[in-house]
């Protein structure tokens, strides 16, 4: 039985792309009693009510994380949450520190200390490959981020709260992706920029990432980083998979843009346990009681989980297939 069936669940940056498939993936698979919709754009808000219908398990909230007192209003009475609100534009945050800094750290302790005071059981934050060696601004404070509710466990479990964290690659459609360009720009018929032919992504569909962050909430213990194990793609292939035969050309990398991406770092490589699906980071400070024995075994020492060193890649056919998929999975 799930998790989350009957329960009251909280998901903050809720009218976002993934927080939008994790809700309809929950009401049509997971019979919450309740989804709190947590928000600060009431635009989307009136979006989402529209696409949703008259469901009366959904409750729309406006706030912004940045305010701790709007955030325990909302989380009154909740037992879960998925935590997806945040800034993730890299150009932008290289320009906008501190608006950057304000919504993913000081946003997340918000969120982490609401969570403390109004009694939730479990909390799954979503992270980003751009969190792991960090390079830009954004990197950056999403690295904080995660250290925040990875290290809140040595206090926080006292309190009957357990934090995780769950940390993709590119999302499939996501805001900033860069699917949403190129089919934008086929439809109007010009050619595709490509950012380097060299680059790298590790690719996941929004289901993926949605149906992992469910399984997180049914695993964690406390104090993990989650990782999904999932192939990797070359952008060029991608643009073969969306316009076959369209021309491109390169455009180079935006302030701060890396060129792979790495979801587990060297020096993180004797905490990290790998499982068939998954890899768990275990945390710096406090116990998750994970062994190392039977079903759950240590990577070796100085392993680095990189989108360019891989060993599971996605061809171009594999990539029309998963496109074919997430437009029929987003239509239900």
């Amino acid at each position: 039985m799930s998790v989350l069936r009957n329960s009251s669940v909280l998901v903050t940056g809720g009218t976002g792309s993934l927080g939008r498939a994790f809700a309809r993936h929950l009401l049509a698979h997971h019979e919450p009693d309740r989804i709190v919709v947590f928000s600060r754009d009431e635009q989307k808000q009136y979006e989402m009510r529209q696409e949703f219908g008259a469901d009366d398990r959904v409750r729309w909230v406006l706030g912004d994380i940045r305010d701790r007192d709007s955030v325990i209003r909302a989380m009154r009475g909740v037992d879960h949450v998925v935590h997806a609100a945040a800034l993730k534009q890299v150009d932008t945050a290289e320009y906008h520190p501190f608006e950057f800094a304000k919504t993913n750290i000081e946003g997340s302790q918000n969120v982490l200390e609401a969570a403390v005071e109004c009694g939730v059981r479990k909390v799954v934050a979503l992270s980003t490959d751009k969190a792991s060696s960090p390079t830009n601004l954004y990197g950056a404070t999403k690295m904080v981020a995660d250290k925040l509710f990875t290290s809140a466990n040595a206090w926080a479990s006292e309190r009957g709260v357990l934090f995780s964290v769950v940390r993709f690659g590119n999302v499939m459609g996501s805001r900033g992706s860069v699917l949403p360009l190129f089919r934008r720009l086929v439809a109007e018929g010009s050619t595709l920029p490509i950012t380097d032919k060299r680059m790298t992504r590790f690719w996941i569909t929004p289901e993926q990432a949605v149906r992992f962050t469910v399984d997180s909430f049914a695993t964690m213990r406390g104090g993990e980083l989650f990782v999904p194990r999932i192939p990797s793609m070359k952008i060029s292939d991608l643009a073969e998979a969306v316009a076959p035969g369209m021309p491109t050309y390169e455009v180079g990398m935006r302030p701060g843009e890396k060129l792979h991406e790495e979801m587990i770092a060297a020096e993180d490589s004797y905490r990290t346990l790998q499982l068939e699906d998954r890899y768990i980071v275990l945390p710096t400070v406090g116990v998750t009681g994970y062994t190392a024995a039977g079903y759950c075994l240590p990577v070796s020492l100085g392993f680095t989980y990189r989108s360019d060193t891989n060993d599971a890649w996605l061809s171009i056919d594999e990539l029309r297939r998963m496109l074919d998929l997430e437009g029929a999975w987003s239509a239900s």
